[in-house]
């Protein structure tokens, strides 16, 4: 049995894991680098055989966990896609858009090299297009939550809530090799307890070998109270003084969930009424697939809907899909809250909306998710006194403003308290999917209380096991 590590070690994104044992070759997740100082990584060939998989588990349909799939497929990939129901229709919105986005993105700086007599690193072409995409789908295979599904006489594969985002699910793979059982449980990413909309994260209570994230292994968020505030305060200081809020949001679940607390705010008189725009087709259709998906949802989700509330719509609110509304969006002269994709502002309309406000002191740029390492979002977070944005350098006056609690990671709290569920120690936890100093932070910390076993790995690492 041995693993390897392709993504997402001592870094946030570009999840990618190979578990080889019972006889099968699986790949858990397949995700694309978004970081600036890693994403030559998503141009490299793979370090893998891709005709030897003999199954890829997708935990989620966010592109660091699913945006190479296309790619690969095209490079060799034959393999099943298994993936809960939620995340297989997901995944489909979030590919095709993300090709999309590149195909035009490619245009566009394309145009802009030959006017400016340059050349890029890599060529201007998409990682993947969308003819990779409908080449893709057809590998998509639903698998319900808790059922076990067959890889095959030695390996079985089932899926847990994980509470990250809809569809999201912690892989629990049963192998058999030299007749030995080992468990071994992938968690993805996994969320918040408490959070709105979908189920909290299922708590296990045996494993031998443990892949766990480590987004947030070394600082915990606000609590729920304290967001829904915190939002509150941000949009009645910013329309009070005649400016908009932006808000980079991932189109899936963070969308949603803003959606969600506005709305509340709004039934609640916290907040005056606004116009409240989700700028993002993707995050339109996405809003629909949750509608269809209402078996994710949680009680308090279902208590909503049964007292004939809406869980994303309200007076002010709008969803924009095309290009033209998105352009008039900004001829409003009263304030709004302007929602759009992408959530690390790395390509999308939020750059547009972005270029309009953030040399305006009136306006708020408010964060509500992780900003990985060298993404345009990170670097506006920090505190950059100017930015370039679509091939422009701009000052930044607008307020610049960050909610952690919105995360759709567990804090640091959070994720030892998922562990403190085993009832013994796996032979092993390995920490993925963090910032390198927050991973190791976790590691000793867990080693200091619980007196596990917790490897760091490192990028392409391979570790046997027994």
């Amino acid at each position: 049995m041995r693993l390897q590590f392709l993504g997402a070690n001592r870094q946030v994104t570009g999840s990618k894991h190979l578990l080889e044992a019972g006889g099968a070759r699986l790949l858990v997740d397949c995700g694309m680098y978004q970081e600036r100082d890693f994403s030559d990584r998503n141009w490299e060939d793979p370090p893998i055989d891709l005709g030897g998989i003999d199954a890829v588990l997708l935990t989620h349909a966010h592109v660091d966990h699913c945006g190479m799939l296309p790619r690969m497929v095209r490079q060799g990939l034959r393999a099943p896609i298994l993936a809960t129901p939620a995340t297989c229709e997901l995944a489909e919105i979030i590919l095709e858009d993300s090709a999309r986005i590149q195909e035009e993105d490619a245009v566009y700086k394309r145009k802009r090299h030959r006017k400016e007599g340059r050349k890029g690193k890599h060529p201007v072409v998409p990682l993947f297009t969308s003819e990779d995409v409908q080449r893709t789908l057809p590998h998509f295979q639903p698998v319900p939550y808790r059922h076990h599904r067959p890889i095959n006489d030695r390996v079985s594969v089932r899926f847990h809530d994980a509470g990250h985002i809809l569809g999201s699910a912690i892989a629990e793979v049963v192998c058999s090799e030299n007749g030995v059982q080992r468990r071994f449980l992938f968690s993805g990413d996994l969320g918040q307890r408490g959070k709105p909309i979908i189920r909290d994260p299922a708590l296990l209570a045996e494993a031998d070998y443990i892949l766990l994230e480590s987004t947030y292994g070394n600082r915990d968020h606000n609590g729920p109270a304290d967001v829904e505030q915190r939002l509150a305060e941000v949009i009645r200081e910013t329309a009070a003084g005649g400016g908009n809020i932006v808000i980079p949001v991932f189109a899936l679940e963070r969308a949603q969930e803003l959606l969600y607390h506005i709305g509340c705010l709004l039934r609640d008189r916290k907040i005056p009424p606004i116009d409240v725009v989700l700028n993002s087709p993707m995050a339109v259709d996405i809003t629909e697939v949750f509608r269809r998906h209402r078996d994710c949802f949680d009680t308090e989700a279902w208590d909503r809907i049964n007292s004939g509330e809406s869980l994303f719509r309200f007076p002010g609110a709008r969803m924009v899909r095309s290009v033209e509304e998105s352009k008039q969006i900004h001829q409003t002269p009263r304030p709004s809250i302007i929602m759009a994709t992408s959530g690390m502002c790395t390509a999308g309309r939020i750059k547009h909306h972005l270029r309009h406000n953030i040399t305006r002191p009136e306006s708020t740029i408010l964060f509500v998710g992780y900003q990985a390492q060298g993404t345009l979002g990170r670097k506006i977070a920090d505190g950059n006194a100017e930015v370039r944005i679509l091939g422009s350098i701009y000052p930044v006056r607008a307020r610049i403003a960050q909610i952690d609690g919105f995360s759709g990671h567990a804090d640091r709290s959070g994720l030892c308290g998922w562990l403190e569920a085993f009832a013994s120690p796996p032979r092993r936890l390995f920490l993925v999917h963090g910032e390198e100093q927050g991973s190791l932070e976790l590691a000793e910390r867990v080693r200091h209380d619980r007196g596990w076993n917790v490897c760091v790995p490192k990028y392409q690492d391979k570790v046997l096991l027994d």
